[in-house]
């Protein structure tokens, strides 16, 4: 697995990154998944993790476009944003017939969401197959940002340099 993207500062390995991205998902990252080639905007969407299998499941609404777009499958994008990090993971999408699974992978966090719970037949059980990320380490601390943005004479501004990117493969 390499990095292949330029970072301000020295580069943490990779493996470090990948452990970190995983971490901030289990933990519950917030998040917006949209098809690759759907000209849809990206929807929210509950995630659960399942490591192992380098696999995200998705809790989406069943009557959306989206989930009505994915047919027999197709190429998604997964945006997550977690204190420090955020995150985009890119792999194949398809929708699964499997309630029981649902129902074992619900959380407090999907019960906020959807008040009904995992039986809700609103609801529609996603798979991403992860194939690829770009993963972004973020200080954007209140500080950090005023300091960033504030001119620095003659009405010229910093140049942020809160966002630092790495694309690690994930197979």
């Amino acid at each position: 697995m390499g990095d292949r993207g330029a970072m301000i500062g020295a580069a943490p390995p990779s493996d470090t990154l990948e452990h970190r991205l995983w971490a901030a998902l289990e933990e519950g990252a917030v998040g917006l998944l949209g098809l690759t080639r759907s000209g849809l905007h990206p929807e929210p969407a509950v995630v659960f993790v399942e490591r192992r299998r380098r696999r995200l499941w998705l809790a989406a609404l069943a009557d959306s476009e989206l989930v009505r777009s994915i047919g027999d499958g197709g190429a998604a994008i997964f945006t997550a944003q977690a204190p420090g990090l955020l995150a985009s993971i890119g792999g194949g999408l398809t929708v699964e017939d499997d309630p029981r699974r649902l129902a074992r992978l619900w959380s407090a966090q999907a019960q906020a969401w959807r008040p009904q719970g995992p039986h809700d037949p609103g609801l529609a059980l996603l798979r991403l197959d992860c194939v690829d990320a770009e993963i972004s380490l973020v200080d954007l601390g209140m500080r950090r940002i005023v300091w960033e943005l504030a001119p620095t004479g003659a009405g010229r501004r910093r140049a942020p340099a809160v966002i630092s990117p790495f694309q690690p493969t994930l197979h």
